[in-house]
């Protein structure tokens, strides 16, 4: 029996390994598509002019967002008359990581590495995306349709899959959630691993590869549009407080003619037919002025969480 049981967990290491390394996958079908470091310059790359370099990481089928940001890239250019450059990456942390050496001017930033940036280049708020005319989403805890887990309390012991270490809804939310029972994951979890894509940890819990996820909500109602077979297979078990929306950043030393000039793109851009399905592609409807002071408690508590992981 000893065996038997080490077999299983072996084999189930070896599942959701293959999990991590399905590049490229075409996710409309159930599988997962990874996505690598992009960089693509939309004016002529030999000009004198130093682009505009505006950075986002996929939190959903990568293939088609990036090429939804491109489009707001190519925009943008367009109507600054100078070059832009689109980069992707992977994680958050490698978005805060470009920000805080200034090799990026604009970033699409997630309510989480926005609240966990401590950057060596000072960032401000350039917009915010308000969605159904919220600029609030809910972190929805997920579970197998059928695996009988019908709350978060039964979550413990469990496989659970986050996103992203930097993700609110797909990772910080559950870690406030424990801290506030002094827990946390390494101690209530079986295991836990990321996925990096909001999509993915669905399709990982609809395919029991994870007992339970958090994704955004704003996500799941993304995926009932395009996806409803795939969330057939699973169930909300909880939904946590909302938060605000992820902001889009801007270098605090842009100079201040460039900084309006944004604002005004940015805040106009839904008054385009052209743009308004390229902005549905990202979940959002569109952009306006942003409220730093609703991200102020999200930083407070990500600060204690720091704090309480050095004592």
């Amino acid at each position: 029996m000893r065996w038997g049981k080490r077999w299983i967990y072996v084999i189930d290491l070896i599942v959701v390994c293959l999990l991590m390394l399905c590049a490229g996958c075409d996710t409309s079908q159930g599988k997962i598509d990874f996505t690598k470091t992009q960089e693509h310059i939309t004016a002529a790359e030999e000009s004198p002019e130093k682009p505009l370099r505006i950075a986002f990481a996929s939190v959903i089928s990568p293939k088609e967002t990036r090429q939804a940001y491109q489009h707001l890239v190519d925009y943008i250019s367009q109507n600054q008359h100078r070059p832009a450059v689109l980069l992707q990456r992977r994680t958050y942390e490698e978005l805060n990581t470009l920000m805080s050496n200034g090799d990026a001017d604009v970033a699409f930033f997630s309510t989480g590495a926005y609240s966990a940036y401590h950057g060596k280049t000072p960032i401000e708020m350039l917009a915010m995306g308000q969605t159904n005319g919220s600029i609030y989403y809910q972190t929805y805890i997920i579970a197998a349709a059928d695996s009988g887990i019908t709350s978060f309390d039964q979550l413990r012991g469990k496989i659970f899959a986050f996103t992203d270490p930097m993700s609110y809804s797909g990772h910080l939310a559950i870690d406030f959630l424990l801290l506030d029972q002094g827990t946390s994951p390494e101690i209530y979890f079986k295991r836990f691993f990321y996925t990096y894509n909001h999509d993915k940890s669905i399709w990982a819990v609809a395919n029991h590869l994870a007992d339970a996820a958090s994704i955004d909500s704003q996500i799941y109602d993304f995926v009932m549009q395009t996806n409803p077979q795939l969330l057939e297979k699973i169930r909300i078990v909880d939904i946590l407080p909302e938060a605000p929306t992820g902001p889009i950043v801007m270098r605090s030393d842009l100079p201040g003619q460039e900084k309006d000039a944004l604002r005004h793109l940015f805040y106009n851009m839904d008054q385009n037919p052209a743009l308004r399905e390229v902005l549905r592609h990202v979940i959002i409807d569109k952009f306006i002025a942003p409220a730093p002071a609703l991200y102020e408690e999200l930083r407070h508590k990500y600060n204690l969480r720091s704090h309480s992981l050095e004592a």
